[in-house]
């Protein structure tokens, strides 16, 4: 596949925007750990290659354990996860697959005895705006970098 055409060159201006909201979540409060989660598990759920590579390598920069993103397709089933990520991660399920899910009530009181309103409210904009960015990239056929395969680079 190759890209179809150049966002960054053609819509400046409301990129922007949508990274000054980026900006905005960073800065939220909610920790960098859980925002990495998030994006992660949406762009599974969606197939967006280049926003996997961007943000899985942000989390690993970042410190998060290796095993957390490799078993994150399966976070029910693992015990690597707190009760608080946990919420975070059926919530992102429920909105990313909202045409299937409806945003279950049951998602959203599970999101209750560990997150305040005001994050609730900054969680669910960070849900919109990854699956925002992975429609983005997925419909414009963003290619994400070609690092080298692993038994290339363990060859050098």
């Amino acid at each position: 596949m190759s890209p179809r055409l150049n966002l960054y060159a053609l819509a400046q201006k409301p990129l922007e925007q949508l990274l000054a909201l980026e900006k905005y979540l960073t800065d939220s409060g909610l920790e960098h750990g859980l925002l990495h989660l998030v994006k992660m598990r949406a762009s599974q759920i969606n197939g967006c290659a280049y926003c996997l590579h961007m943000h899985s390598a942000d989390a690993l920069k970042a410190g998060e354990d290796p095993k957390r993103l490799f078993l994150l397709d399966a976070w029910r089933e693992s015990s690597l996860y707190s009760p608080r990520e946990r919420a975070a991660l059926g919530w992102t399920e429920a909105l990313t697959r909202v045409a299937e899910t409806h945003a279950p009530d049951e998602d959203f009181q599970a999101l209750k005895p560990h997150f305040s309103d005001q994050q609730i409210a900054d969680l669910t904009l960070a849900i919109g705006l990854i699956n925002t960015w992975n429609r983005l990239a997925i419909g414009l056929r963003s290619e994400h970098p070609k690092d080298k395969p692993a038994r290339e680079t363990a060859a050098a």
